[in-house]
């Protein structure tokens, strides 16, 4: 036996195998909101084309034969349930009694066919036939009344179908136009192949690859209906609070439907076409790229406003979900006139108050920060060997920082940095624990002393957040906190009093453990004289990595010029 003739016999088992996977394929993808039809032809498809196995494997007419009736199973219902399944798509209603008819009707045409063998209405006559390779077929068939009939229903079914897909192409705005040319397709092939398909190639059946194909081109709708269907329920569902307005895009920006709230209150989604981009309405494009594009940069910014007239409207712009699968982007859009009414008259009544309470709050909260500057400067007034610490490490904070936001290396907005600067002087607090022998020691400390010693990160942790327990400003607590608990620890993890290593030391303890070092290093102490500016330099650049954070390398080196300047 040849190469081709090998070929030959695998083409059907090949093409069998090919169309169970898509079928399982189909089943894994499977949404209740799919259409019955797909899986009616997803079922189909795999049984026929096992038709086309037993046929070219039996060594017998009447085997060859149970194989046709076989193949004629998903030929007389394939092209039943493709229609229909169009129907469902386009949003053409078929009355449910001519649903019932044409069931009837195929199935009286394939109980013609389970007659052949027994009578001639479907096959008058047929023969046994085996190539060289093996592969069994049916020969000089002499064809009956029923298959007239079997051929007749195919071309109407199929004539039918692309009568209601060219009808919505032109008058159905609602249908995706890539779903038309999606359904299209299969049809088109499923038919050529049954009315040309042996002109061409003699007794090879072509019928199998158009149904792979038609496989194929149902598996690219279903993963489209996955997030068509998700919408249509949405839509469904806000549309019976008869108020609120649903649109939705896909993730490139395409219309992918809206209800009719949201349609009388922006006339113009009536002009978008399902699947065009938003853009190509230029009335609309502007805002709503504009909320879109907010969103997209950052997703807390998932509210915007929209006066219409004499309206407000509240548009709150969320993720399209597809279980968990982000698929799209929707608008969910509510009258919010009367709120915006209300809030407007609120905020008129209490702006003098809001004056008044904001005069307090900040006279309180600037009493606040008096007491712990002043505690601060008490507890440094007790430690005779760090004078002017606690002013110098704020202003420094304050030099290095703004090299930090130079460089970009990190991210800091205004308020952190107000923040830090603002607990900067509190980072030593701990040391009002430590006993009076430690703190003012004037030479070097022994082991047991520095151990002592150390314990003032954790109690200044403990200090400070008890002092700020329900201040308004949480994240100032925070920093304050992180500040004096962690300004001692180090990148290498030998650092106290957690050992903390790297990024699991809070950015804060990291920007101002390198200033504390180097305050300590150019700052004449008891026990030591001022240690020059290029050592000192040297000494926190050859730390970097170890002790401090390497990527604050280049910011300190481009504060170092104002540093020098501010000490001498």
């Amino acid at each position: 036996m040849n190469g081709d003739e090998t070929i030959l016999i695998l083409f059907y088992d090949i093409t069998f195998l090919v169309s169970l996977v898509l079928t399982i394929i189909y089943a894994a993808m499977w949404h209740k909101h799919f259409n019955v039809h797909f899986t009616l032809i997803f079922t189909l498809i795999p049984i026929s084309n096992l038709g086309y196995v037993l046929l070219t494997h039996s060594d017998s007419l009447n085997g060859a034969i149970i194989g046709q009736k076989v193949i004629y199973l998903g030929g007389c219902y394939m092209v039943l349930f493709i229609l229909q399944s169009i129907f469902g798509m386009c949003h053409i209603k078929m009355p449910r009694k001519l649903d019932v008819v044409l069931l009837i009707l195929n199935t009286v045409i394939y109980m013609s066919v389970l007659t052949i063998g027994y009578s001639d209405i479907f096959y008058k006559s047929c023969s046994y036939g085996q190539d060289s390779s093996g592969a069994a077929f049916i020969t000089d068939r002499e064809y009956g009344i029923m298959h007239t009939v079997f051929f007749v229903m195919i071309s109407l079914y199929s004539l039918s179908s692309i009568a209601a897909l060219v009808y919505c192409y032109f008058k159905k705005k609602s249908i995706s136009r890539k779903m038309i040319f999606l359904l299209l397709i299969p049809e088109i092939v499923v038919l050529s192949a049954h009315i040309f398909g042996k002109k061409f190639l003699g007794e090879v059946e072509i019928v199998p690859v158009a149904y792979i194909l038609a496989q194929i081109m149902y598996l690219l709708i279903v993963k489209r209906l996955c997030m068509y269907d998700v919408t249509d329920s949405a839509i469904d569902s806000l549309v019976q609070t008869g108020n609120t307005g649903f649109i939705s895009f896909d993730l490139k920006f395409n219309y992918l439907g809206s209800n009719g709230t949201a349609r009388r209150i922006f006339p113009e989604l009536s002009e978008l076409t399902v699947d065009y981009p938003v853009s190509k309405n230029v009335s609309i494009h502007d805002f709503f790229m504009e909320w879109l594009s907010e969103f997209v940069k950052d997703e807390q910014n998932d509210k915007f406003y929209r006066k219409i007239e004499e309206n407000t409207y509240l548009i709150d712009v969320n993720h399209l979900f597809d279980g968990k699968r982000i698929i799209g982007y929707q608008f969910i859009i509510t009258d919010d006139t009367k709120n915006q009414q209300y809030i407007s008259l609120i905020n008129s009544y209490n702006s003098d108050l809001k004056e008044q309470v904001e005069a307090k709050t900040a006279h309180i909260e600037d009493m606040h920060n008096k007491l712990i500057l002043g505690m601060a400067v008490m507890v440094e007034s007790r430690d005779n060997s760090t004078g002017g610490h606690i002013r110098r490490t704020s202003d420094c904070i304050r030099i290095l920082i703004g090299k930090i936001k130079e460089t970009g290396v990190y991210e800091l907005d205004d308020e952190f940095c107000k923040r830090l600067i603002k607990a900067a002087p509190m980072h030593d607090l701990g040391k009002i624990a430590v006993d009076d022998k430690i703190l003012r020691k004037p030479g070097r400390f022994e082991p047991e002393e520095y151990e002592q010693m150390k314990t003032h990160a954790a109690k200044g942790a403990e200090i400070i957040s008890t002092i700020l327990e329900g201040t308004d400003d949480e994240m100032f607590r925070k920093i304050a906190v992180n500040v004096a608990h962690y300004h001692h620890e180090r990148m290498d993890g030998t650092g106290y009093p957690e050992k903390l290593k790297g990024g699991e030391i809070p950015l804060e303890a990291r920007i101002m453990a390198i200033v504390d070092v180097y305050d300590a290093l150019v700052s004449k102490r008891c026990y030591k004289e001022s240690m020059p500016f290029d050592k000192a330099f040297a000494i926190i650049d050859e730390g970097m990595g170890s002790q401090f954070d390497p990527e604050l390398r280049e910011s300190f080196r481009l504060a170092r010029t104002e540093l020098e300047a501010y000490y001498s």
